[in-house]
């Protein structure tokens, strides 16, 4: 853990209150993801991540008003080919805005069908094609593997956008988590590439610091399904040695980042309750103090995830609808 210096001690309060509908849940929720992940624990999460968020073939369909298909496209350069799903409306009107889909999983778990039902729910209101990226997971494959990886996709997206059917001016580039992280590097390294032109970014409790020492991440150490011992294990595979150090590249942990002006519009989106609570609302804060425009929402007494848990609760079905609106405002501007 690294002290920037800033503040001489972290001393906090106790942890912010649960939602009480949430809270309910929540000993249910953590028999399927303990609160501490540890190393050895990496293999067991991927099998419990691909049980609990993996999506079927039935479920990517929806009933007819999708069809799907894996792309082996170009990866990095040097480095294996990248596979992407592309999920595509049966009536789509083209061109369509396109959701591209970057999964969650502590930067160690998940694959290009985790987290899909959500992404559908998100875009099949506005007819747009959903695009998936499978991108190597650390520790095997440490930083930078998995955002080259997520920008080779969005390249192939901008590059065959005539044959997807895609308008390569509405791209918006979507995660939760550390998908959120990496959602937000791939957004800097397009801008500093001068590469394919993001409309949008929406960010849900985003992973963006790996100095993993803030007042909300030590508050909530110990609780909820991701706690600072988790954070830790997920930023040293993706790090290893430089993890907290001086020299961590805003491509891999965008709250590193020194200039956020130039971005494309941002929806962030966090729990009160959760570790990642600080570092989201400092990353919309930079982006208002560049400039930009972000739209923040700290959803009260929310546990990190608590949506994908728990979808049917009041509080996660008022985060669905506002990042709907945001998106529809968005598509509409």
């Amino acid at each position: 853990m690294t002290d920037t210096g800033s503040v001489p001690a972290r001393v906090t309060g106790p942890p912010p209150p649960f939602d009480a509908e949430l809270a309910a849940g929540l000993a249910v929720v953590q028999g399927g993801a303990p609160v501490t992940l540890t190393p050895d624990l990496i293999g067991a999460l991927r099998t419990g991540h691909v049980a609990a968020h993996e999506v079927g073939d039935d479920g990517l369909r929806r009933g007819g008003s999708y069809t799907f298909a894996d792309h082996v496209v170009p990866g990095p350069p040097g480095a294996p080919d990248v596979t992407v799903l592309v999920c595509t409306p049966a009536a789509v009107d083209v061109p369509a805005p396109v959701i591209y889909h970057i999964h969650d999983g502590g930067m160690v778990a998940g694959t290009r069908r985790s987290g899909m039902t959500p992404m559908l729910d998100l875009a099949e209101p506005h007819g747009a094609i959903v695009v998936s990226v499978e991108y190597r997971l650390a520790p095997e494959h440490p930083y930078p593997a998995q955002v080259e990886d997520c920008y080779a996709g969005l390249s192939w997206i901008a590059e065959h956008a005539d044959a997807l059917g895609a308008d390569t001016e509405r791209i918006v580039i979507v995660g939760v988590s550390a998908g959120g992280g990496l959602a937000a590097a791939v957004t800097l390294l397009a801008r500093d590439r001068e590469g394919p032109a993001l409309y949008g970014q929406l960010l849900g409790y985003p992973m963006l610091d790996d100095r993993n020492d803030s007042y909300s991440t030590i508050q909530m150490r110990g609780f909820g399904v991701w706690d600072q011992t988790s954070n830790e294990t997920g930023w040293r595979a993706l790090l290893g040695a430089a993890y907290g150090g001086a020299n961590v590249s805003p491509y891999a942990a965008p709250a590193r980042a020194t200039d956020l002006s130039g971005l494309p519009p941002a929806y962030i989106d966090v729990g009160s309750a959760e570790i990642f609570r600080d570092e989201a609302m400092a990353y919309a804060d930079r982006i208002w103090q560049a400039g930009g425009d972000a739209e923040l929402h700290v959803w009260p007494g929310g546990f990190h995830a608590f949506d994908a848990w728990m979808p049917q609760a009041a509080l996660s079905q008022a985060l669905t609808r506002a990042r709907q609106d945001w998106l529809r405002r968005l598509l509409a501007s």
